[in-house]
């Protein structure tokens, strides 16, 4: 099973190569779009700003290799900023424009909360995921299969995306008023606000399912 770690200089990437280890997978580091397309499987991590990870993206010449490999039906997950670059549009520091595999944006926390109290930006630490839509199946056959309704996972971010369909958001999250969709799943792309290699057993669990349809 190998394993494509993309890497675009915007993220420490060894915490998700450990992660992929530990379960079972050989996982690779790699900008290298030949690489990329070549896997079985492509991880999409990512810290720091949307326009520069696009560009960085762009340079190294990943953009196309990533819409084809998704394209291709393999096994795609995106990890904080990787999830997202899935979105069509970013809102950071200007209009820009994303890989658009999930159609949406990305916007900001508000600044203020419901009681008009100063949000506070990023969030930083752990937080609960839940289910849309009050399904109670939503997450079978998915990575998310062994996970509890209310589990934390472990989050870093100031901006979230607000996904055009419904039926796309896998998990919701809910920091300071503001609730928003915390994970996604169109057909072979499933990606996460969160850091599931940061998340402890549960995290680990979510790599472990997420390898079994590699």
């Amino acid at each position: 099973m190998k394993v494509a770690i993309v890497d675009y200089k915007l993220s420490n990437l060894f915490s998700v190569q450990h992660a992929c280890e530990y379960v079972g997978m050989t996982a690779e580091i790699t900008s290298s779009p030949e690489k990329v397309l070549n896997a079985d499987g492509v991880i999409l991590p990512g810290v720091g700003a949307f326009a520069d990870a696009m560009k960085n993206l762009e340079n190294f010449g990943l953009l196309e290799a990533i819409k084809t490999f998704i394209k291709s039906g393999k096994p795609f997950m995106g990890i904080c900023l990787g999830l997202q670059l899935l979105f069509s549009e970013s809102e950071e520091f200007g209009t820009h424009r994303g890989l658009d595999i999930i159609p949406g944006k990305v916007v900001k926390f508000p600044l203020k909360n419901h009681q008009a109290q100063i949000t506070k930006i990023p969030q930083i630490g752990w937080n609960s995921i839940n289910k849309p839509h009050s399904s109670p199946d939503i997450w079978d056959h998915t990575p998310l299969t062994e996970i509890k309704e209310g589990e934390l996972m472990y989050f870093v971010h100031s901006y979230y995306v607000l996904p055009e369909h419904n039926k796309h958001i896998l998990t919701l999250t809910t920091y300071d008023g503001t609730t928003y969709a915390s994970g996604i799943l169109r057909e072979n792309v499933v990606a996460f606000q969160f850091h599931p290699e940061k998340s402890g057993p549960d995290g680990v669990s979510i790599y472990r399912h997420w390898a079994k349809n590699i």
